[in-house]
Formats: C-alpha cells, structure tokens, sequence
C-alpha cells in the first residue's frame, strides 16, 4: 500500500501561489508542501508571479527540496497588462472598488478568465508526460475551478474542489444586472457537477452551497479549516529579535494584514483614541502595530487622531518575519465584517498562542476566536472595543494575559490538515 501511494500524483490548480505573497497563498502553499510527506506528489499549475500586489521569495523556500513540481505559464487578460512590474502598488480603496466593480461587469467569473485557454492547454501538456492521479482546484479566483472542470473532462481522473471563499454568495462581488449573476451561478454548478468532492473552509460555505444546488449531499461537501503551520513558528523563534521598537514598556497589540471593504482600522483607531484621551496616562503604554500595507487614508487617519505616538506601521514584510511580530506582540487584533470569510490570520493568530481581540459579527470567526479564549465585539462598537483594549491593558499589568489552550492551537495544524486532505483522495480512488 505504501509503494502504490509514493507514486500518486495531483494536479494542483492554483493562480496565486509563490512568490506572490499575501494571506491568499498560504493554504494552497501548505497542503503542497506536506503532500509528499503522505505519499503524494504535486505538481502546482499556476502563473508567473508578475504584476501582484506582493511577492515573497522566502515562500519558495519553504518547498525547497521537496518532492514538489510547479509549471508556470504567462499571465492572460488584465494580468497580462501588468506583467511587465513584478510588483503593482496598492490602489486607493475608492479606487480598488472601482476597479473591482469594473472587472465583474466584464468578466465571468472574474477576470482571470482569460487564463483559463493557456492553463488547459498546458495542463494536459504536462499531462502527456505525467500521469495524475487526482486533480485540486482551489478559489478564488474561480476560474481555476473551470480549469479544472476541463482538465477532468479530457483526464477522466477525480476533481476536487477547495472554495476558500464562496463564489456567488461573496460579499463583495457586483452584480450589475441578473444576467451577470445567473451566468455565474450556471458556472458554478457546471464546475460543481464535475467535481468528485468539494472542500470549504467553514461550514456557512457549506450550508450556503448545499441550499443552492440541491443536487449536492452533505457527505460530497468536506469542511478543512485554514490553519498554521508549525514550522513557520519554530524558524521565527530562531530568528534574532524583531526590529526594537521605540515604545518597549508598552502593551503590543498587533494587526497582521490588509484593509479593504469593511474590514478597515477606522473603529479600532477611534476606540484607541478615546482610550488614550480618558486615561492619558496610557499613552506610550499601548503600541499598535500594523504589519501589512496600510493605505494613505489609513494613514491620514491616525495623524487626525492624533495616534502617531501610539502607532508603529511596519509595511509588508516577508512570513517569517510577520509571524516573529505576532510571537513578539501581547494581543493580536483582527477584524472581519461578514459570517463567510476565513482570515487566514485568525489561525496564525491561534497558532501564536496569543490573547485574540476580534472585531467580528455573528457567526463561525466569532465561535472560533471564543473557542480559543478570545473577545469577540461587534467591528462598529467603539464603546466595546475600547472596553477590550482595557481589560487587556489591566492583565498585561498583572502579567496575566493568556492565550488558547493547546487543544484548541493543534486543531489548525496544517500538518494534520493535510493529512485529511489525503484521506479525502485517497477514499475517492478506493475502487
């Protein structure tokens, strides 16, 4: 059994993967690199890494020396018109939803749709070459599901899905007319129909996929948590000490990642500074720290709350050095505006082993940042978040501030996740 399993290939479908950087590519960069420890080797179809919003060569080394293929081709559409930067800088977020609202009229489903020709073709290239075992589709963007809806069509190999958002019910996707949304939704069920098992991050996707297409069970859809990755701790342990920042006697609370639509720092930076203006003693006693690219309106804001003192702004920094920020930080601040997303944060969060503040409605992040000995407010609540802030700056005094137990952190294993996935191939070829 053992020899039959070393030889198992998958073909993982992937746009975004390394260099490019950001929360996006974690998950997808994870269960590639622990496949070939349960006997499976992948080989990741995906882009050249030009014209992104970020890109993190110390990713890659991550699957250096691993029994890991990738199989790059050109950028197609919009992409194409970008590749000429390796690097793009982050649009005002008035003009990022723009743009987006642009891009969703134009394309469907999205505008990586122009991909979809060249990926095909040199899927089954390689597949010429190579035998597969199994194909992996993972989303956004949802073109890599019709991708992989094709390359099953000519292979006749099984197709698994991973929604780690969900397509048609995506907050923030625009639907000019119904038209837009019914060609969606016929795409999603034609990939959904071509599938042999999906994959979703949480169990409102689930719930949200079985009532749309009722020729869904509940057994063909399997929930796999994001998650974090051990290995990615232990080198930051490693590492020398995290830049010194000016304000060491203070409280750190660290947010990792960036701002857009209604996940955006503005209540936060608003309850900070009603703290600070009561209780003027704290100032310089409370340091918020942003790791990720904080935008000029971001940045203007904290300057008219007068926060500057109180704010230190890292920029984008490369994994490992983030995750050192989040072990060096005392709470760890995040915020989420809807009940589908999954914040690949939340779990690094956890795997921190760090007291968790979580701006967050009703709904799984919620149950997920309590399960882990969080707070949980409302992302609106000035008055609640500030109430937050001071409990934890009174057990940051007693030095009594604690974070999940280790039953809850080994839950997010990626190892262990991993795992799972395999047994999920692994019962699909079962004769």
């Amino acid at each position: 059994m053992k020899q039959e399993t070393s030889r198992r290939r998958v073909l993982v479908v992937a746009y975004y993967f390394p260099p490019m950087g950001l929360s996006g590519v974690q998950r997808t960069l994870k269960f590639v690199k622990y496949l070939p420890q349960y006997g499976w080797q992948p080989t990741v179809l995906t882009v050249e890494p030009r014209g992104y919003l970020a890109t993190d060569d110390s990713l890659l080394e991550d699957i250096a020396g691993r029994d890991v293929m990738i199989e790059r081709t050109g950028a197609a559409g919009p992409g194409k018109l970008l590749s000429r930067k390796a690097v793009v800088s982050f649009p005002a977020e008035r003009t990022r939803k723009i743009l987006s609202m642009i891009s969703d009229t134009i394309f469907v489903p999205d505008n990586k749709i122009g991909w979809k020709r060249k990926a095909v073709a040199h899927g089954l290239r390689i597949a010429g070459n190579r035998r597969f075992d199994m194909i992996f589709a993972t989303a956004p963007p949802f073109t890599d599901f019709l991708i992989g809806r094709e390359l099953k069509r000519v292979l006749n190999i099984p197709l698994v899905l991973d929604y780690r958002d969900p397509w048609v019910e995506y907050p923030f996707k625009f639907y000019p007319t119904p038209v837009h949304k019914w060609l969606n939704v016929r795409a999603e069920r034609a990939a959904l129909r071509a599938s042999s098992h999906v994959i979703t991050t949480n169990r409102r996707v689930k719930e949200l996929l079985l009532r749309r297409h009722k020729f869904l069970t509940y057994h063909d859809i399997e929930i796999l948590p994001q998650g974090f990755d051990p290995d990615d701790f232990t080198r930051a342990a490693a590492m020398p000490s995290a830049r010194p920042h000016q304000r060491t006697r203070a409280m750190r609370i660290t947010y990792a990642g960036v701002f857009w639509e209604d996940r955006k720092p503005d209540y936060f930076l608003h309850a900070l500074a009603e703290l600070l203006r009561d209780r003027p003693k704290l100032r310089g006693r409370i340091d918020a720290v942003f790791v990720g690219h904080f935008r000029e309106e971001n940045t203007r804001l904290v300057a008219r709350l007068g926060l500057q003192d109180s704010v230190s702004l890292l920029g984008y920094l490369p994994h490992d050095e983030c995750i050192r920020e989040l072990m060096c930080s005392d709470v760890l601040w995040m915020i989420v505006g809807d009940d589908l997303g999954s914040p690949g944060k939340t779990y690094e969060y956890i795997g921190a082993r760090k007291p968790i503040l979580a701006c967050a409605p009703e709904g799984f992040i919620k149950s997920t940042v309590l399960e882990a000995g969080g707070v949980v407010v409302r992302p609106d609540d000035v008055a609640g978040i500030r109430r937050a802030l001071e409990g934890f700056y009174a057990q940051w005094e007693r030095h009594a501030l604690k974070g999940p137990e280790e039953e809850v952190v080994q839950k997010y294993n990626r190892v262990s996740l991993t795992g799972n996935l395999v047994k999920t191939f692994e019962a699909l070829l079962e004769p």
